[in-house]
């Protein structure tokens, strides 16, 4: 209770500081309740009772001012809180921060929310006293929360009503074993309120087109983090990777590309030598090697100086079998200059639906 306290008294904050100025903004509190996926037998003792929690929302709107604003239909970017109750005596609730964008689609009527952000699990894995969560092997976590609403302003003056699907996502990126995740798919309903008495206009640029050309640019990327295999307990080792791609703008907000990665993963050092004593049936003998190479294809969306990258990739060089040879990588670019050329970058890499890591890296484009 105490935490929800604290959530209600920032998140006040935030609105009265807006207040003190004027501005094109508005916030919205939602209920949700739902269930959790089973994506995992793993996590069957852990679904006891139907989550339920809030998300309360300061949001900021785009008018046209920026090119971009136009393109995406003048979305708007925010801060987002969350506290969400599990119902069961192992996982306890969670505590979120998000910075997310709205999207918005049929004439403003419908919504879609993405948002990014770090979570606190209230009762994470421990060996001794809480060896039954193996949702949440860390305190801290990465979370990402999908929103898909009806939204509709201004029906009682600045107040208005929105209510919709939400899907919510709790992992560490195997950062710490155990790491089976938790996916929340909930409904929610809630309330917005506009921080201005009137609106502004939107702004509209003739001739505006999508249309974009540049040449071929090359990229080099150095990734880095700390992992561990799904082994509870086998440690916590740093990872390495370089990265060189090619990228191919086809308009504004897209760009593909196509790339190779080189893995250096020293957690799979401790994970050959436990599988070659533990395991002998897998045929390991403890000597072989930990890298892996492989070759991906991608895809980039531009908003403004952040992107949003997504990637899928296959083992070239594979030499011990590890959750299968494609991997995918998910993640939020952040260019750093304004010729877009150093860029720093954060993402997730799993397979299928497993996480193996989180990426924080840095990068530079040609």
């Amino acid at each position: 209770m105490q935490r929800v306290v604290v959530i209600l008294l920032v998140a006040l904050s935030v609105v009265c500081n807006a207040q003190e100025k004027p501005n094109s903004s508005y916030v919205d509190l939602s209920y949700f309740y739902g269930n959790i996926s089973r994506h995992n037998n793993d996590i069957l003792h852990l679904i006891t009772g139907h989550p339920e929690g809030f998300i309360l929302s300061w949001n900021k709107k785009t008018y046209g001012n920026k090119e971009w604003e136009q393109l995406y239909n003048y979305p708007d970017y925010g801060v987002s809180l969350s506290f969400q109750d599990f119902k069961n005596e192992y996982m306890g609730d969670n505590l979120a921060i998000y910075g997310h964008y709205n999207f918005y689609f049929f004439n403003r009527n419908l919504m879609l929310r993405i948002g990014q952000g770090i979570a606190l699990a209230g009762k994470p894995y421990d060996k001794e006293e809480n060896y039954r969560n193996v949702a949440f092997g860390s305190k801290v976590l990465s979370s990402t929360y999908l929103m898909l609403n009806y939204k509709k302003e201004r029906i009682f003056n600045r107040l208005g009503v929105q209510g919709g699907l939400s899907l919510i996502h709790y992992s560490n990126g195997n950062t710490k074993a155990p790491n089976t995740s938790i996916n929340s798919i909930t409904l929610n309903i809630g309330i917005n309120y506009q921080l201005e008495t009137i609106e502004p206009e939107y702004k509209v640029t003739e001739g505006l087109t999508n249309r974009f050309n540049e040449p071929v640019r090359y990229n080099f990327v150095f990734r880095t983090g700390v992992n561990q295999s799904d082994v509870i307990d086998s440690g916590q080792f740093p990872f390495y990777i370089f990265s060189f791609y090619a990228d191919k703008r086809i308009n504004k907000k897209s760009a593909i590309q196509l790339g190779t990665d080189v893995f250096y993963s020293n957690f799979l050092k401790e994970y050959i030598k436990y599988s070659s004593i533990a395991y002998p049936e897998r045929g390991l003998d403890g000597t072989e090697d930990y890298k892996r190479a492989g070759i991906f294809v991608g895809h980039e969306l531009f908003i403004n100086r952040l992107s949003v990258v997504t990637q899928a990739g296959y083992y070239l060089y594979y030499p011990i079998d590890y959750e299968g040879r494609m991997y995918l990588r998910g993640g939020v670019k952040g260019y750093l200059t304004k010729k877009k050329k150093l860029f720093a970058v954060v993402a997730v890499k799993a397979h299928a639906a497993q996480a193996e890591a989180v990426e924080v890296g840095i990068g530079y484009r040609l």
